[in-house]
């Protein structure tokens, strides 16, 4: 897998807490600020014992497909490494998938939305 920091990661989430980022890649993530268009944000339920100790949060946000493009998600988007991208789909619950999507910027960047 490539070190190098070429990959785009949105979190509009508990990705974005430094404790989070330290215990899943190893370092804080340097990010800046974009949404995510034509989703809406609601709350989930953390079930799984180490996200809830990772997190410290029992509700994490997640996103659908809301139909509206005036509809936007803010969050951080980071440059992150394959094997970062790895530890990210391990810290993720099931009730999440990964996908590619266009951010406001005009940025192609991965990020987790409800499966």
């Amino acid at each position: 897998m490539s070190s190098i920091a070429d990959i785009h990661l949105f979190s509009y989430g508990t990705l974005q807490l430094e404790e989070v980022q330290l215990a899943s890649f190893g370092r804080k993530l340097e990010g800046s600020a974009d949404a995510l268009p034509g989703y809406r944000q609601t709350m989930l339920e953390i079930t799984d014992p180490a996200v809830l100790a990772t997190s410290g949060e029992k509700f994490h946000p997640i996103v659908t497909p809301s139909g509206d493009p005036a509809d936007a998600v803010p969050g951080q988007v980071f440059r992150i490494t394959a094997a970062e991208l790895a530890a990210a789909d391990a810290y993720e619950v099931a009730d999440y998938k990964r996908i590619e999507v266009t951010l406001r910027s005009g940025i192609r960047a991965w990020v987790y939305v409800k499966a």
